[in-house]
């Protein structure tokens, strides 16, 4: 599974027709501002001519979206069809797949950074707001009235977008949690299927988490998720708890599944680069080499350099 990023959003919505905006992206994404942009459904479909499906794919950015017309949702386990009005909070925790059963389709979606509310903004973490928890049920069924309500706030933002306020995007700011709070009153719409127990898709939650952090393609990228109480807090669980649930619905504990995922990328870089064993250990997570090699033999019965030699071969 492939991670898009916001500059990727932009390529894969305006392909050549805007070649500019790839060097603005490069240049300004990384800006403290973080980033901010509004869409109208329907006057970008026609425009671009968008797909009628979106693979699965994570996103590290966050997306609010107001949709009017039919729609099958799809994530984790659980599959949800949208027959009228409905908005959605996505964010880089839950992957999902959407595809349009309709043509007919309207209203709006808002794409920002994570830089865009910091914490020192809204007071918290915003993967910690409930309708961008790693357990949110983030699709919301509304009313037609509500989707006015909704649409007023999108309308205000497409018009301040276009301002030349110098405070706009404080006040961009505002809508964004104004929609937040709006939709953190609203009950998710049940899943119209739902095959698995609460604990596969916990483990299902884990094993994403576990999964963003590889491949490994270069000696700055460090895995920040390491330890079963890593992992527990991400997921706002005791760490007893989830080693309970991944022993019921894998046979293993936490941590093994843990260590076999970094031990199997370990054999990959081994086996795929030149970088030195010290290098490979502090991208794994670990602070002294020796604790890696012991790792290794713990899994290998070799050392990683053993390991390595014997591929070259």
């Amino acid at each position: 599974m492939s991670s898009i990023t916001i500059k990727e959003f932009y390529q894969d919505i305006l392909g050549d027709s805007c070649p500019a905006i790839s060097q603005f992206l490069t240049d300004n994404i990384h800006d403290d501002i973080g980033h901010f942009n509004v869409f109208n459904i329907p006057k970008i479909y026609r425009a671009f001519k968008l797909k009628t499906e979106m693979p699965c794919n994570r996103q590290t950015y966050y997306k609010i979206s107001l949709i009017n017309g039919k729609n099958k949702i799809e994530y984790t386990d659980k599959t949800v069809d949208i027959e009228d009005c409905a908005v959605l909070f996505a964010s880089p925790k839950i992957p999902y797949n959407y595809t349009n059963v309709c043509t007919e389709q309207s209203g709006h979606f808002c794409v920002f950074t994570k830089d865009f509310l910091p914490t020192v903004t809204i007071g918290l973490e915003l993967d910690n707001l409930p309708v961008f928890s790693p357990n949110s049920d983030f699709i919301f069924q509304i009313s037609t009235e509500q989707f006015h309500q909704f649409e007023a706030i999108f309308l205000k933002m497409h018009e301040e977008i276009k301002s030349d306020y110098i405070y706009k995007y404080d006040l961009l700011r505002n809508y964004v949690m104004e929609l937040i709070h709006f939709g953190q009153k609203l009950k998710p719409i049940l899943p119209v299927e739902n095959r698995k127990t609460a604990s596969s898709r916990m483990t299902a939650l884990f094993v994403e988490l576990l999964e963003r952090q590889f491949p490994i393609e270069n000696i700055s990228q460090v895995i920040q998720l390491k330890t079963p109480a890593d992992f527990a807090g991400k997921l706002g669980v005791h760490v007893n708890h989830l080693n309970r649930i991944l022993k019921e619905t894998t046979g293993r504990t936490t941590g093994e599944i843990i260590g076999s995922r970094i031990y199997q990328e370990s054999k990959i870089i081994l086996s795929q680069t030149e970088w030195n064993i010290s290098e490979i250990a502090f991208t794994l997570g670990f602070e002294e080499v020796a604790h890696f090699s012991n790792f290794f033999k713990k899994y290998s019965q070799q050392s990683p350099q053993y390991f390595r030699e014997l591929q070259i071969v």
